[in-house]
C-alpha cells in the first residue's frame, strides 16, 4: 500500500510484517557550485509539497496520468535530497529491512545503468535501508555523489538524455522491497522485553521557463558514500514490490496546476553564506 502523508510518500506491506513500513522524504536544499570540487552536505531547506497526480487531473500533462503517482514542483536553482524512515519493529529491536531502487528519467541513480527490473549485485543497483538513510544524488564514483537538481525535459540537460537522447520519462521512479518475513525472524530473533525500547533516529539535513515537465540533472558534486547490500539477494520480497512515479513540476506552473503556492525560490550558496 502506499500513501501520502504530509507531503512524504509511505509504503506498507502488511502482508510481510506489521511494521514493514517504509517514508520517503523530499527535501529540499541548496544547489551546489557544479566547478569539479567536491562539496559536504548543504543546508536543508524542509520538505518538498507532494500532491496526487489523480487529484490534478484536469490541469496536468496527460502522459503524467498514465503513470499516476505523485508530483512535486522544482525550481532549478534549488536541488533535493531523499531521506528513508523505517518503521521500527519493538519486540525485535531494529528497524524493518527495505532494498530501495531510485532512477530518474528511468535511469539508476545508484548504478548508472537504464532502469532493469529486481535488484542486481554487479554492478548494485539499490541501496538497503536502515544502512543507507538518505540518498544526496546520482553516483558518480565511490564516496562521490552529483546533486539532483531540475532542468527542463528537451533541454539536453536531463540524465535522461544524456544517456539515452531522449526526452521521454523524466521524474523520479522508485521501486522498494521489503525484507522477506521469515528471513526477518531468522536475522533478528526477538529481544529480551527491554523497560522502554529506545529507537535511534538518523537527522541530517543532508523554473523558469513555461513547460511544466521536468527532469533530473546531475549537479555539484559531494561526498556520499552507497553502502553494500550486507543481505543475500533472495532476502528481498521482490514481487508485491511497492512502485512509485514522482513527477517535476515547474515551479513556476505549480500554483496553475495546483491552486497552491511553491515554496520560496532557494537562495544561491553566495548569497545563504553572506547573509
Amino acid at each position: 500500500m502506499i500513501e501520502l502523508v504530509s507531503n512524504q510518500l509511505k509504503f506498507s506491506f502488511p502482508d510481510v510484517h506489521p511494521d514493514a513500513e517504509l517514508t520517503i522524504e523530499f527535501q529540499r536544499t541548496l544547489r551546489i557550485p557544479d566547478d569539479g570540487q567536491s562539496y559536504p552536505l548543504p543546508p536543508g531547506l524542509g520538505t518538498f509539497p507532494v500532491r496526487h497526480v489523480d487529484d490534478h487531473a484536469a490541469s496536468v500533462p496527460s502522459k503524467w496520468l498514465q503513470h499516476g503517482g505523485v508530483m512535486l514542483p522544482m525550481f532549478q536553482s534549488e536541488a533535493m535530497w531523499l531521506n528513508f524512515d523505517l518503521g521500527w519493529v519493538d519486540r525485535h529491536d531494529v528497524s524493518y529491512p527495505f532494498a530501495i531502487k531510485v532512477a530518474a528519467g528511468k535511469q539508476c541513480a545508484v548504478s548508472g545503468e537504464s532502469w532493469a527490473e529486481g535488484v542486481t549485485r554487479n554492478p548494485q543497483n539499490y541501496m538497503v535501508a536502515p544502512e543507507q538513510p538518505w540518498l544526496d544524488g546520482f553516483v558518480v564514483e565511490k564516496g562521490s555523489v552529483r546533486q539532483f537538481v531540475a532542468m527542463p525535459l528537451g533541454s539536453g540537460y536531463s540524465a535522461e538524455e544524456q544517456i539515452t537522447g531522449e526526452a521521454e520519462h523524466g521524474g523520479l521512479q522508485l521501486a522498494v522491497y521489503p525484507m522477506k518475513r521469515d528471513v526477518f525472524e531468522r536475522r533478528y530473533p526477538k529481544s529480551k522485553p527491554m523497560i522502554e525500547p529506545m529507537r535511534e533516529m538518523l537527522c541530517m539535513s543532508m523554473q523558469c521557463e513555461a513547460a511544466p515537465d521536468m527532469g533530473l540533472a546531475p549537479g555539484g558534486r559531494m561526498k556520499q558514500e552507497i553502502y553494500n547490500d550486507p543481505y543475500d539477494l533472495r532476502d528481498w520480497q521482490i514481487d508485491g514490490g511497492g512502485r512509485c512515479f514522482v513527477h517535476l513540476c515547474n515551479s513556476m506552473v505549480w500554483k496553475s496546476m495546483t491552486g497552491s503556492m511553491p515554496p520560496h525560490p532557494a537562495p544561491t550558496a553566495k548569497k545563504y553564506t553572506d547573509s
